[in-house]
């Protein structure tokens, strides 16, 4: 287990981790000038640009970077290594969404703060004081942040789970179907109509709304949280056993 988590960071961190690096430095050098009042104003306004540029890059090379990840599960040569390999398909699985999460959430969440501390910094600082009497006054607020971090970290790996099992089903129950790539698109959707389907079972804890065809549930109770977040999970889990099952099966590379 530890060699395809090895294998999948290695993977996922080749471009991530060289771009990432260049942003720390960059949002780290801004951020302490900040702090200690030694940037000018223009140079202010400079910092938060860049930030705000910084975030859509690192955004677009995670995309890419996942891409990579999952080509070796998928595409042909670095694919016919995993087929080889004297291991569980569900290892190999789950070495590569954790991994995906992992990078793309840690990543994400730093440059959004530092793009967030630039932007209080050039509004005027107190950065720190405004965050305390927030939470002063807004004692449910740390609960709602641990439950809302735990939220998009489910829904994150359920989203990397319906592509994968997409991919998969496309890759082995339609190959030899005409037009594969669109049947496991239309699976795709059926996922996730049943996914707002399965909203309904929160309807006591909050508001459904209906976009197009699709449910969102509005959670307006804390207590909603956890039962929101075990629903994703197990969403996210049975998609998880499925597309590990199929991995088991004949893959067309």
């Amino acid at each position: 287990m530890k060699a395809q988590f090895k294998y999948a960071f290695i993977t996922g961190l080749y471009i991530r981790g060289i771009v990432f690096s260049v942003i720390f430095v960059m949002n780290a050098v801004f951020l302490t000038l900040g702090s200690l009042g030694a940037l000018p104003f223009p140079a202010h306004i400079t910092a938060v640009s860049l930030g705000g540029v910084a975030v859509a890059v690192m955004l677009c090379v995670n995309v890419v970077s996942d891409v990579f990840i999952a080509r070796r599960m998928f595409s042909s040569p670095e694919s016919y290594l995993y087929a080889l390999t004297p291991a569980p398909r569900w290892k190999i699985l789950l070495a590569s969404v954790l991994v995906m999460t992992a990078l793309d959430i840690i990543t994400m969440i730093f440059v959004i703060a530092a793009e967030t501390f630039l932007s209080f910094n050039l509004a005027g600082g107190g950065v720190w004081n405004i965050v305390k009497n927030y939470l002063s006054q807004n004692t449910d607020l740390l609960a709602y942040g641990v439950f809302g971090l735990l939220f998009v970290i489910a829904g994150y790996m359920l989203v990397i789970m319906i592509i994968l099992f997409c991919i998969t089903a496309g890759k082995s129950i339609f190959f030899k179907l005409p037009a594969s790539g669109f049947l496991a698109f239309l699976l795709g959707c059926g996922c996730l109509y049943a996914i707002s389907l399965l909203q309904f079972i929160l309807a006591p804890f909050g508001s459904l709304q209906i976009f197009a065809v699709f449910f969102i549930i509005n959670v307006n109770a804390i207590i909603a949280l956890p039962v929101l977040f075990i629903l994703t999970v197990m969403e996210a889990a049975a998609l998880f056993i499925i597309t590990s099952k199929l991995l088991e099966r004949r893959i067309n590379l």
